[in-house]
Parts: C-alpha cells; structure tokens; sequence
C-alpha cells in the first residue's frame, strides 16, 4: 500500500525547467550507495549544491519561498530519461507530494501513480500562467490539490482544473500499490489456478510420468 492521496495543502515551488530527467532528479551513483530512506537528500543533487557541498542560493527549492516545498510546479518533458523508480523515490524523500508539469516521462508518470506521488497534467499555457502567479507572489505560494474535484488552487488566488484518467486517480485516492491490486483480485486468481489444474492433470504434483 501507499499513502492514499485525496487532498493536499503544502508550499508550491516553481521549477521552470524543461527535460528534467531521472539523472537529475537522482544521480546513479547515489542510488547505488544509498538505501530507499535516504535518497531524498540527494534529490537535485547536481542543482542543489554546489561541488563543496554547499547549497546553491539560486535554486528554487533552496530560497526562502520555496524551501520546505511539497509541491514542484515544473516544466515539460518532466521525468524524462531512464526508466528508474529511484528517481520518485528520492522526490517522496525530499518530502515531494505531487508535481505540476505539462508532459512528462511516460514511465516515470506510471512510477508515480504505483507511488503515490500524483502527477498534475495541465496544458502550457496554464503551466505557465501557474509560474507567473508563483513568481509574482513576494511571499511563499501555497497550492491547496484536491483530486477527486481535479483542482488545484494557489494562496494567490489562481485556481487550475486538470484531467487525469479514472484508474490512475482511483489508484491514487485507494492508495493501492501492485501487490495490492494483485491481492484484489486472489480469488479470481485462485479460480484459475484450479480451473487449469483440472484441464492440465499432468502439471498436478505426482503426475508426472504417468
């Protein structure tokens, strides 16, 4: 199972960046050394600090407005690159809840859904109009998503619906992973597994070579 998502209220940052891919978000090396709890500190590794290790003022999620931020208004193309889980790993690390972007990686939005983590489609003008309104703001922008009504509204004022395919959405409000779906349907399964047994008597255990 995985953290049900029906509404959420946290600070938006804006992340104006197209093509952000997995190796961005989450560099091999780091996956390669660092168990699943720890990866959210290397989210943006590349972007976040500096070659000391020093944190960059001029990246977004490291300014005042947008430190702290649990949702990411990005670009297009978002999750681009490889097919890693690692990568939405390390943004649920860094305390990401849903991201805001015009296209994404097709298989990282699937990483996201199996997740928890909810991927807001929205097209490119609105994307833009929801940066402008976070960069106008001289304060921290909060975004207020609720998916079942598929709005998302900014402590601006600045409201956004966006579509999302049902299966994905209910996954999302279920809060049900693989294993989970996969559980739903084990009478269905075991039916089968008899079914198949009865029509394949030579797969029974002791048939063999009878």
């Amino acid at each position: 199972m995985t953290t049900p998502f029906l509404r959420h209220s946290g600070r938006a940052v804006s992340l104006p960046l197209d093509n952000i891919d997995t190796d961005v978000i989450i560099p091999m090396q780091q996956l390669l050394r660092a168990p699943r709890s720890e990866l959210g500190r290397y989210a943006f590794n590349a972007l976040r600090y500096d070659a000391e290790g020093a944190e960059r003022a001029d990246f977004p999620l490291n300014d005042a407005k947008g430190r702290g931020a649990s949702v990411i208004v990005g670009g297009r193309n978002f999750g681009c690159g490889s097919s890693r889980e690692g990568a939405v790993y390390a943004l649920a690390g860094l305390g990401i809840r849903a991201i805001v972007a015009s296209s994404y990686g097709d298989i990282f939005f699937s990483n996201c859904v199996k997740n928890g983590l909810l991927p807001v489609l929205l097209a490119p003008a609105e994307l833009d109009r929801m940066h402008a309104a976070i960069a106008a703001s001289p304060d921290p922008v909060d975004a207020a998503i609720d998916l079942e009504a598929q709005k998302v509204a900014l402590s601006t004022g600045a409201s956004f619906s966006f579509d999302i395919d049902h299966a994905h959405k209910q996954r999302l409000i279920d809060g049900t992973d693989e294993v989970a779906l996969t559980l739903m349907a084990e009478d269905d399964i075991r039916s089968f597994e008899r079914e198949h047994e009865i029509a394949r008597p030579w797969a029974l255990p002791g048939k063999h070579g009878e």
